[in-house]
């Protein structure tokens, strides 16, 4: 009987500490109008899905968007927007780094200088 305990006991702790390392994930679309090319998109893809508890990014050039899924306990949404913008691009509301935007290439850059409006002379 007691051996029989002692298994039911094994048993119950190897239970409760593999449902104690399930990750809860969340999953985003972030805005980047200003990813246009497959320069830009290979960055963001590249240098994004290493920042830590990102578990997928997918760039779409054609609607401007970012999709990706992240593990809540290693980041947040706002930490993955940060990231985007010291990379050189707009994520939502978050502007881009000045710094990293001169650090693109031309190509990268032109998206952003076009997509602008020029301010009104006057």
């Amino acid at each position: 009987m007691r051996s029989i305990t002692l298994v039911f006991i094994a048993i119950l702790g190897f239970v409760s500490s593999a449902l104690a390392q399930i990750k809860v994930s969340d999953k985003a679309v972030i805005k980047t109008p200003y990813v246009q090319c497959e320069k830009c998109q290979e960055k963001v893809e590249f240098f994004i899905g290493h920042e830590s508890g990102v578990t997928s990014v997918r760039v779409d050039i054609k609607k401007h968007t970012t999709t990706l899924t992240w593990l809540t306990d290693r980041t947040t949404l706002e930490n993955i927007k940060t990231a985007i913008a010291n990379l050189g691009f707009d994520a939502d509301d978050i502007e881009a780094e000045e710094f990293a935007f001169k650090r693109l290439p031309k190509e990268c850059k032109l998206h952003k200088t076009v997509a602008k409006p020029m301010p009104p002379k006057g």
